[in-house]
This record gives C-alpha cells, structure tokens and sequence, in this order.
C-alpha cells in the first residue's frame, strides 16, 4: 500500500477530514511519505508545497476550503486508487529578490506569483526593465506583478490578466490601475527572461512586496526569475488537471 502522509490546515471542516482519513488510512511521517494529501483550499495547498519542497514527495490536495484550483475534489472512498490514477503536474516557482531602504536582502520564491504594491496613499512609481534592459522609464499604478502560469487564474486574472496555458514558456507581467501610460496592461514575457522593478521615489511613494504571501515591506529594488532547479509535483484526478482546468476557466 502506498505510504501516505496527511497534513490539513486549521479550519475545522480540515481538522475533521484530517480525523477521519487517518482513522481509515494509515498515515506516516512526511519523511516516510510516497505521497502527500493535503486537505484545505489553495492557500494551504501553497503552504504546503512550500514546506515540502526539499522532499521532492508529489501532493495531492483535496479541497477542504473555499478555493480550490489547485486541489482535487474531497471524498474519502477509494482514496487509494484515486492516488493510483492520479496524474502529474511539474511547475517552476519564480524567484524573488528584494532590497529594502534598511538595506536587508529578502529572498523568497512563488508558485503562484511575485507582486509590488503600493504601501501609502499615493500610486507607485516604477521603472521596468527585462533582462538588464529598461522597457518602461515610468510606470505609475497601484500595483504589478509577474505570475507563472499556474498562478496565471489566481490574483493576476483578478487584475484582468491573460491566463497562460500549462507548459507554455511565458510569464504574465500584468498592471493594477496603470495611470501611466493609462490603462496599460501589461506584458507576455518568455519564461526566461529576468524581470527588474525599480521603485521611483520610494519615500514619497512607498512600495511592499510580496511572494505568495511572503512580505518584504519598503523595497528599493525587486528582481524576479523562474527557477528552473526547483520543482513542485503536484498530484490531479485523470481529467482535471492545470491544462484542463485553465481551459475551462476560460469558457465559463
């Protein structure tokens, strides 16, 4: 029998799965793990890619939670046989590294995607360039972010962003409420590329980063790249897969 390792998140209907599944499935130590469950919606799922990245163990989520893209529907029956079947995504997380005004390095990486917000009451004033090349002297807005594919449905379609089909080698560079240029939208950029934000006038216009929700606040300078070396596995029900959910994102 495969070796399973259960890990749920704090909301309660999780705890209660949690309970459930292990009373009717033998459940081992992440270290013994041939494959992860996690219970919870994609933010734990997220969590928990994050944590067991070094384990290189394939998860299969069962949505427990309000969101669920990234996890397969939750039934305990045949629980076994569903892992069987299961097919495998492989993605890249992006890299980030931010310099604060303390001067403090902030290293951190993204499945889903790497943003730069405003932090105070005034627009944020960037200037963009890629692969060592300034593109744009000026980029006044609420906000970016560079997103991977896999995050491409998540807060980067919420800002009206393209959603990217798994495997295609691009990265969505996508604006919030862009004043300048007006109602500037972003940019499709080769999954390759070394994407550069510097921040313009950051005492006036302060801005925080944020990598699936790991914060660097009062940044100087973000730069993001893919990080080819680092894989996720994560585990989908035949048929329901990223390609298959992306695409049916898109015709709803």
């Amino acid at each position: 029998m495969v070796k399973i390792a259960f890990l749920a998140s704090d909301a309660e209907i999780a705890q209660s799965s949690l309970a459930s599944l292990k009373s009717r499935y033998r459940s081992v130590p992440l270290s013994e793990a041939e494959v992860i469950v996690a219970l919870g919606g994609d933010g734990f799922m997220l969590q928990t890619l994050h944590g067991t990245m070094a384990l290189d163990t394939p998860v299969y989520g069962m949505n427990c939670g309000t969101i669920g893209f990234l996890m397969n529907e939750f039934r305990e029956e045949d629980l076994i046989e569903r892992l069987s079947e299961a097919e495998e995504e492989v993605i890249n997380p992006l890299s980030m590294q931010a310099a604060s005004e303390t001067g403090r390095m902030r290293h951190a990486l993204a499945i889903n995607e790497v943003s730069l917000l405003r932090a105070g009451p005034q627009a944020a004033k960037l200037r963009v360039s890629i692969d060592g090349k300034v593109r744009m002297e000026e980029l006044v807005c609420d906000g970016v972010l560079v997103s991977t594919p896999a995050g491409s449905t998540a807060y980067n379609y919420s800002a009206r962003g393209p959603i990217l089909p798994i495997g295609s080698d691009v990265l969505a560079l996508t604006a919030m409420a862009a004043f300048r240029p007006r109602r500037w939208r972003g940019a499709l950029l080769p999954s390759a590329a070394k994407v550069r934000f510097d921040v313009l006038e950051p005492e006036k216009r302060p801005v925080m980063a944020d990598a699936d929700s790991r914060h660097a606040g009062n940044v100087l300078w973000v730069e993001i790249a893919s990080e080819p070396d680092v894989k996720h596995r994560i585990l989908f029900d035949p048929g329901h897969g990223l390609e298959e959910r992306l695409l049916r994102e898109q015709f709803v």
